[in-house]
This record gives C-alpha cells, structure tokens and sequence, in this order.
C-alpha cells in the first residue's frame, strides 16, 4: 500500500526498522521521499523529524502532560504510542503499574482495553462476517438473535443498534440483579461454593458463576429490557454481549479463536488477548481496579468489566488485553485500508462502510460500533483533538484507554492507562483532559511543521 503522507515532502534519509509478522526488517539507508509511505503496509520505527515535527518539544510537552497526570494520580503510569503514514514517531511508557511505585510500567506490558475490545473484537468480527456476506448491517435484529430479540427487538435494524439509535437499554448491571435484598445471590445465579452446577470460578475470593447463567441470565435480561420509543443516540452495550455467540453460529469458530485466526495471530500481534492472565505473567499485566463490592480482589489478569466477567472473560463489550504497538497494528491495518504486512485483512470498502458516520444529519455521530468526533466539537466532552478529521474514528475504554486513527490525517494515536486503579471513582483523566491535550497538541506540531501554525499552545 503506498499512499500519501497528506502534509509531508521532504527527504527522509535514516535507517527504519520495521515491525514486521517476521521480526525487525532493517530498510537501506536511502533518500526516501516521505510524500509516499515508506512504511508501506506495515509500522516501522521512525523519529518525530522523520514525519516532520520537532522531537524535542513533542517529548517535552508530552512528559510535562503526563508527569502531571500521574502526579495528580489521574492514573499510576500509561502508554503513549503515536504513528503517522505507519512512521512510530513517538513510542513511549509512563510511570507505574500501580502507586506504591514497585513495577515501572514497560512497552511491552498489557492493558485491560475495556470497550475498546468493541471496535478491537466485537466490529472487526462483524466487518469479517461482512466481507464474507455472512452479516448484513441493514437486517434486523430478530434474524441474527432469534432467541433474543423479541417484540420490539425482532424489527430493529442493526444499522441502528450497532450505530446507539435504537432504543436499548444502555447497560445491565447482571451481578447486581442477581443478588437478593439480603446481599445473597439469586437460585442458579452466583454461588460461593463450586459444584457441577456451579463450575465457573469468577473470583479468587471464592464466587462460581451457575452453569446456565449466561443463556438463562445474561440472555434473559436483554431479551426482557424495554426498547424506548425514542430513538435517539444512547450509548448502549448490549448488543455485543450476543456478537461472541454470532460468530460461533456463522463461522464454527469461538468468538476469540475466530479473531486470533483472521487478525491476532497473522499480525503476530500477541499480546492481543482474553483471559490475559493465562497466556502471560502477571508481571506483565496492569492491575486495574480494586474490587470492593463484587468479586472482593485486585483485578490483575482478568477482566475489569463486570458483565465480560460473567461472560466468563470473552465478550464483545470488554474483556481485550493488550499492548500498544500489537493494538496499533489492528488500527494501521484500518488505516491501510485493509492491508497489513503483504496481508489483506478486509476490503477497503468495508471499513468505509463500518467507520463512516452513519446518521450525522440526525446529530448521531457514530459510525457502525466505532465512535466518531463529535458533529458539533466540546472541548468539555471530547477525548480527541479538535483538528481531528470528520473520517476519524475509535474508541475510548473504561479504564482509561483509547485509541484513534485519522485516515485523512494518515495518524494513529494510542492511548493506554488504567485510570481505576485503586478504584474508578476518580475521573482526573477527564478533568485534566489528558487524552485530547495529547492529541491536540500532535496537530499543533504538524501545523508548525507545515509552517501554517497561528494559535494554539505555547512552550
């Protein structure tokens, strides 16, 4: 794939390695011009001079962003990655996995990616299913969860539920409502002890999940939620705890195989996975929350999201684990327009259809389960830049993580934290608005670069 980089002409003359399925790849030493991607399909190692910004003020005000959040405790460390036209030209770790500051966070350490697991496995599955002819975004409900989408479920378009419009319930709290008055669990719910019925352990504090509960609980409770009359954008997630089973009806494969098969595994992006804390070293794992009203633990290893915990770690709403540079190369495969390393992984023509703004008339910016930048932009209520371009698209996760790419811009911004750590009641995150002065500032070097910078930040 060889587009262009869209505010760069200049000569590159500089080794770059590449981050290729078969290890680092060393490039000759030659005058690239950087009008044509010199990472072609893949990522590659580069500095920010070699995309044309100033390394020094982008490290600079990067750190002073950062070092201020952790010391706000907005979050114990984080990841920063950034590429443009594939170019990694900036890639960097920040702080601890937790505040008593006894493992400093690395590169290759993983986060729990929260609903970023929805663009980075719940959409990419459908946008698979799409390409082979196995999904259709303009059928509705009731033909792909029979079980499920009842009365006036079985008539809604996926168009709309997958884009937030269609009228469900936003959430459902399922631990909660199996609990009695009393705190004690429901009949066939949760127990303390395991049995043949109760087979699945989902705390280290001793709780097992009863061995119908998600067809006769999770299934259930989505089946009976109400559907309003007004169909209007309400974030919902739903939905995407019956995509894992979906995939398993289409394809003969698990939801986690079927994504490990046709993405994770060929792009040798290994860290990409569920149920982290039994494929890798708790060393390697951020903890996230520190559980107090459910599983009674440090969440280390497992998912942080309730309801994926109940779907016994692999959901379509939650449950993704991952680093920065393997979850970078799902999204520089979206912004090669379906190729990745001499590979073809969808059509272009699929990701225009899943990342395009599907109702912005109506004031819905979402697109077919990505987000999308605000139609009218906030600095309040955004978590990306202002500059970022109406075909930009991504999406943020719980814990403190987001990832954004702007084909337009040919940028990648990569974002991981875990801002829950000890507890999620601390929005810091938000209030310092650490995510979009990040990005913000990334347009604002290029602006200099470009030589069309006016106003905006100072160093």
């Amino acid at each position: 794939m060889k587009r262009s980089l869209s505010i760069i002409s200049f000569l590159l003359v500089v080794s770059l390695t590449a981050l290729g399925q078969n290890g680092p790849v060393l490039m000759s030493k030659q005058p690239v011009e950087l009008k044509v991607n010199a990472a072609f399909d893949r990522l590659i190692k580069g500095s920010p001079e070699d995309v044309g910004i100033d390394s020094e003020v982008l490290d600079r005000r990067i750190d002073q962003i950062m070092t201020t959040a952790i010391d706000s405790m907005a979050f114990p460390g984080g990841q920063v990655l950034l590429a443009k036209g594939g170019i990694v030209f900036y890639q960097k770790a920040f702080g601890h996995h937790t505040y008593e500051k006894k493992k400093e966070v690395e590169l290759s350490d993983i986060y729990d990616l929260a609903s970023v697991t929805k663009t980075t496995a719940a959409t990419l599955a459908l946008m698979k299913l799409y390409d082979l002819g196995l999904f259709d975004p303009d059928k509705t409900m009731g033909h792909y969860f029979p079980k499920v989408a009842k009365g006036k479920k079985k008539g809604l378009v996926m168009r709309d539920v997958l884009a937030h419009q269609a009228g469900l319930k936003a959430w459902i709290p399922y631990w909660s409502v199996s609990q009695k008055k009393n705190g004690k669990y429901k009949n066939k719910t949760v127990s303390r002890d395991s049995s043949a019925n109760y087979p699945y352990r989902i705390s280290d504090s001793g709780l097992f999940m009863h061995k119908d509960f998600i067809e006769k609980k999770i299934y259930k409770l989505i089946r009976k939620s109400r559907v309003s009359k007004d169909k209007k954008y309400v974030y919902s997630g739903l939905t995407f705890y019956l995509i894992p089973e979906l995939v398993n009806r289409l394809t003969g494969k698990s939801f986690d195989q079927f994504l490990y098969d046709e993405f994770y595994q060929p792009m040798n992006a290994r860290t990409l996975r569920f149920k982290a804390g039994e494929y890798f070293d708790l060393d390697r794992i951020v903890p996230t929350e520190v559980d107090t009203f459910f599983r009674m633990q440090t969440l280390h290893g497992v998912v942080h999201d309730e309801g994926a915990a109940m779907m016994l770690g692999v959901s379509g709403n939650a449950g993704l684990f991952s680093n920065a540079e393997d979850l970078a190369k799902v999204y520089q495969m979206l912004l090669n327009n379906g190729e990745f390393d001499g590979r073809r992984y969808l059509k272009e023509e699929t990701i225009k259809e899943f990342t395009g703004c599907q109702f912005c008339e109506i004031g819905n910016r979402r697109g077919l389960g990505f987000d999308k930048p605000l139609v009218t932009y906030d600095a309040n209520l955004s978590s990306v830049a202002k500059e970022a371009s109406a075909e930009s698209y991504g999406h943020s996760g719980y814990t403190g993580t987001l990832v954004w790419a702007d084909p337009e811009n040919d940028l990648l911004f990569i974002f991981l934290s875990n801002r829950v750590h000890p507890t999620r009641n601390n929005s810091k995150i938000y209030s310092l608005n650490v995510r979009p002065d990040i990005h913000n500032l990334v347009y604002e070097l290029f602006k200099i670069g470009k030589g069309t910078y006016t106003l905006g930040m100072h160093w």
